[in-house]
């Protein structure tokens, strides 16, 4: 594996060793192609990138893993930079386990990235019980841009570059991208979805709109991805979850801490 032994690894009853589970959260998300045609995808054991032009605020850009020398660190720093710059483009830098040079995070940090800590986390699929009273649906073709404009909102984002996005992996990959729908009543308050690796579900794009947490809605798609995931056969959840946000919600659920590891959000080009 291209991943150095990450400081905390917990083994999961199911009898995933700790270097499987290290390979899953950090490279299953990998196995599972863009739905987007205009995504490229540079795979090697130094260095994992997507660029996706037509999405401008995010999604699908990323440098998910490096491994340079430290005296060649700065410019491939600036190279990346003035690459996604020239697109208009915002982009993540995950520092995971083995990433090198081991100031990469300062680095970043000089150059006015913002950083967020991650938590790389892993539970099998066992049945979830939760207290929700709201129904969880899987999208189709009718209701993806409903997906879309919960999303935006409890993103604060735009929900236009979202859409094509969505529709791209309901209509041209439902095996590889599921996306569910948490409904009070009629009314959509709720998103989630999960991307199919071989191995593995990364569980993504997880967000209740505000006025409507505290009412186990996120533990409900929680429970309706794994219980789709394990009814595909799928046997490991995933995640890359934030410290402060969705890790506490997913270690509730069972979900174990594989590694730790800080994000970088590149300033708006």
């Amino acid at each position: 594996t291209q991943w150095s032994r990450p400081m905390e690894v917990t083994t999961l009853t199911s009898g995933w060793t700790n270097e499987a589970l290290l390979e899953e959260v950090l490279g299953g998300p990998w196995q599972v192609p863009s739905p987007l045609a205009d995504t490229r995808a540079i795979d090697r054991e130094d260095w994992r990138q997507r660029i996706t032009p037509s999405l401008k605020q995010g999604g699908f850009n990323e440098v998910a893993f490096c491994r340079v020398d430290a005296r060649d660190a700065d410019a491939l720093i600036d190279r990346t930079i003035e690459e996604y710059a020239r697109l208009g483009l915002r982009f993540r830098w995950t520092v995971t386990p083995g990433a090198e040079p081991a100031d990469l995070p300062e680095r970043l940090a000089r150059r006015g990235f913002g950083r967020v800590e991650i938590r790389g986390m892993a539970r099998d699929l066992a049945p979830i019980e939760t207290a929700s009273r709201a129904t969880v649906e899987l999208v189709d073709t009718s209701t993806v841009d409903e997906l879309s404009d919960v999303m935006a909102e409890g993103w604060s984002m735009d929900p236009a570059p979202l859409r094509p996005l969505h529709r791209a992996m309901v209509e041209r990959a439902p095996d590889r991208y599921r996306l569910f729908l948490v409904r009070e009543g009629r009314v959509p308050v709720g998103v989630g979805g999960y991307a199919a690796a071989p191995r593995s579900a990364y569980q993504m794009g997880a967000v209740v709109l505000p006025a409507f947490r505290g009412r186990g809605h996120y533990p409900a798609l929680v429970a309706a991805r794994l219980a789709d995931g394990a009814a595909r056969g799928i046997a490991l959840a995933t995640s890359q979850a934030r410290e402060e946000t969705s890790a506490p919600i997913l270690e509730r659920l069972g979900f174990v801490t594989v590694c730790r590891f800080p994000s970088f959000t590149s300033p708006s080009p």
